[in-house]
């Protein structure tokens, strides 16, 4: 049995403590925003916050969670309002989307503590969220209306 505080709410699943935090939001709690790209923490889809800090959930054993605040895509806004969803969409960076919801949930840290980042701290603290479609440059584009507009 795992418990932790999920976008705002008790959660309770009763899983092997070695389960990977991204099998138990997909599979057992059925929120599947949160995706599975490699498996080995090294591209980023699966990011969601974990105590307001980006996580790769994949490699993460459920047991490691237990009493920790965990915030996915879901969570980030209930109505897509939040400013990265928002400049996301005015800035046209999804191409077949898969690995969005990861690269929107590390943007997020980077904004949470850095109100104003310049370009190259958004390369550097993007780094390792892979992009297939290699919408980089609107990636970065809508960091930076994020953090003008919101």
């Amino acid at each position: 049995m795992a418990a932790f505080v999920l976008n705002g709410q008790r959660k309770e699943v009763n899983v092997d403590g070695n389960t990977p935090l991204l099998w138990v939001l997909r599979e057992h709690l059925k929120l599947t925003g949160t995706k599975f790209g490699c498996g080995i923490a090294s591209c980023g889809a699966c990011t969601v916050h974990i105590d307001g800090k980006a996580t790769r959930s994949c490699a993460m054993p459920v047991s490691l969670v237990e009493g920790k605040s965990i915030t996915t895509i879901e969570g980030l806004s209930a109505d897509g309002s939040h400013p990265l969803q928002k400049a996301w969409i005015a800035e046209q960076v999804p191409q077949c989307g898969y690995c969005q919801s990861g690269q929107i949930m590390q943007a997020a840290e980077l904004l949470a503590s850095n109100k104003a980042p310049t370009r190259e701290q958004i390369v550097t603290h993007m780094d390792g969220n892979v992009c297939r479609c290699g919408t980089y440059p609107r990636i970065i584009g809508a960091i930076q209306r994020a953090a003008r507009e919101g």
